[in-house]
């Protein structure tokens, strides 16, 4: 909640996303993959271990103001990291969500944005909606260690 209701930057340079366009691929940014139109990034405020985001490299607030190139790309990373995911937690399934604006529950709604949480079996469920606790498996440079060799396929890095 403190990260929900913090004031938010305008976005472009002042966009945390956009911040991630030119951060080296390493455990300290969480940065996992790049592609010329998209990018993975470990979520900061994760639902479960393993939650990551895709993310266009353009600013914009809505799939329907991406090009065709650019959602092809996007789509195109985030199966490439449902795999990677599947490979690297064995979960039993996964959560697939874009929030489109405040009121449909998006932190960072200037900047739109694919989330990917593996979820298991007895996995905390419904905490962070019920008790407003997340349950947090591991550290996220730990999380970090152990993805990041299932998608260094996915990182092409075209001029950062």
């Amino acid at each position: 909640m403190e990260f929900i209701r913090r004031p938010k930057q305008d976005g472009g340079a002042g966009c945390v996303l956009c911040g991630y366009l030119t951060v080296a691929r390493e455990r300290t940014t969480r940065l996992l993959a790049r592609r010329e139109h998209a990018y993975v990034v470990l979520n900061k405020y994760p639902y479960t271990s393993g939650h990551v985001m895709v993310v266009p490299r353009r600013h914009v607030s809505d799939l329907a103001e991406l090009s065709d190139r650019e959602y092809d790309d996007l789509f195109r990373l985030v199966r490439g990291a449902l795999v990677s995911l599947r490979a690297a937690t064995g979960a039993g399934g996964e959560n697939l969500g874009v929030n489109l604006g405040t009121a449909a529950g998006a932190g960072i709604a200037d900047h739109v944005h694919v989330h990917i949480v593996p979820r298991f079996a007895g996995d905390n469920n419904f905490m962070p909606v019920i008790g407003d606790v997340r349950v947090m498996h591991e550290y996220l440079e730990a999380t970090w260690d152990h993805l990041a060799p299932h998608f260094e396929r996915l990182h092409e890095d075209p001029g950062a």
